[in-house]
């Protein structure tokens, strides 16, 4: 008879997490206690009743580990996944974004105190672009604000595309947007809103720079951002002034990443970018803010390998596919490195590796231009790249 405390195959939570053993190890630990109640010689192959019965049983045992890991991991913002992590991150302040559309910042030229209610600009392409429902032009003839695209998707507006006005208004002169459009996106990954939520724990954070940069990825539509601080007295190597900040960010509202510059910086402290905007605090006096719109530098790569036994053209698809990932994911003021580019050349190691030998690999900011040099990128830019920009050379 069987005196047992414990089969010894239920989840565990120790030091290192939650585990739990795997479902063959399940199926083997019954199929031993069951010989040893009926006999070394019972028949517990898959094709008999007996065994069929153990491995449902070992099944049940399996899925309910298996759930038990589920609901660890769901206290976790770092592993929760879907909805568990939607609630997760509402302890921050924050929710999963939903689809969002393309925005473009656009400077508004025209007669100093002209309102424009309900403005509508227009690319060259035809896309309407909704201005704010308000829009007041400055003291100096002119007024960044951010104009959303009324259509869905991802949407481009390359620098100086934008310039037709749809709403005509008595003192609105001309509009142009001096930066390229943020694409719009599909809903918020899980991934993504990971990202943003370890992020925002920078909101009371011990530098004020790491504050800011938290509230500004914080606001909706922006994707990234990243931040420079001159503490000198003198400008730095990005021309950056003497006891000032430059914050370069990718998306999201001009006025709302402003105001929200102005709110978290220190007394005194100046402000530094091609975007300006005037920002009145509660004491009814205005200052202007100034931060950079993330600037784009289109990388071009051309692989050259030797196809080997079993590769195709789909797998010369994934390659691409794998490359253009990496660049865009590198960050802002980040040099594209071309021996990093190596691993997702090389499908980072996956089993469609062994069809192909590679044989060299190129980079450049034009097709023409290309070498074996690192690319490198503005502190106010970021490598940006598609499935065009990269070319499969097969040689035999």
């Amino acid at each position: 008879m069987l005196n047992l405390d414990t089969l010894g195959l239920a989840a565990t939570i120790n030091a290192s997490g939650i585990g739990a053993p795997d479902y063959q190890t399940i199926l083997s630990t019954l199929t031993g206690y069951f010989r040893q109640i009926y006999g070394e010689d019972a028949y517990l192959e898959a094709d008999s009743k007996d065994g069929q019965m153990l491995g449902i049983f070992a099944l049940a045992i399996h899925d309910a580990n298996n759930s038990a890991i589920a609901a660890y991991n769901s206290f976790s913002p770092a592993t929760a996944q879907g909805r568990a992590l939607e609630s997760n991150v509402k302890i921050n302040g924050i929710a999963k974004s939903a689809a969002s559309r393309s925005t473009v910042d656009v400077r508004l030229i025209g007669q100093v105190g002209t309102i424009i209610a309900n403005g509508i600009v227009r690319d060259s392409s035809g896309n309407s672009w909704s201005l704010p429902p308000t829009v007041v032009i400055g003291l100096n003839g002119e007024v960044i604000t951010t104009a959303t695209c009324q259509i869905g998707g991802a949407i481009i507006a390359l620098p100086g595309e934008v310039n037709v006005i749809g709403t005509p208004t008595r003192g609105w002169q001309s509009v142009t947007n001096p930066v390229a459009a943020t694409p719009g996106r599909a809903v918020e990954t899980d991934a993504d809103l990971r990202v943003r939520q370890s992020q925002s724990v920078a909101l009371p954070s011990r530098t004020v720079l790491d504050g800011i940069v938290g509230a500004i990825t914080s606001l909706p539509g922006v994707k990234r951002a990243r931040p420079y601080e001159n503490d000198s007295n003198v400008a730095n190597q990005h021309g950056i002034p003497g006891h000032s900040i430059s914050i370069v960010v990718d998306g999201g509202d001009a006025e709302a990443i402003a105001k929200t510059i102005a709110l978290k910086k220190t007394p005194g402290a100046g402000t530094y970018g091609t975007t300006s905007i005037p920002v009145k605090d509660k004491n009814g006096m205005t200052q202007n803010v100034n931060f950079f719109r993330k600037a784009d530098v289109a990388i071009y790569v051309q692989v050259e390998l030797k196809p080997l036994m079993g590769y195709t053209s789909d797998i010369g698809e994934e390659i691409k596919k794998e490359i253009v990932d990496y660049i865009n994911n590198i960050d802002i003021g980040e040099p594209v490195r071309i021996h990093r580019l190596y691993l997702p050349a090389n499908l980072n190691g996956a089993e469609n590796r062994a069809t192909f030998d590679l044989v060299g690999l190129t980079i450049g900011t034009s097709p023409g231009a290309l070498s074996g040099n690192n690319v490198d990128i503005a502190f106010n830019a970021a490598a940006t790249s598609n499935n065009a920009n990269i070319s499969i050379k097969v040689t035999i």
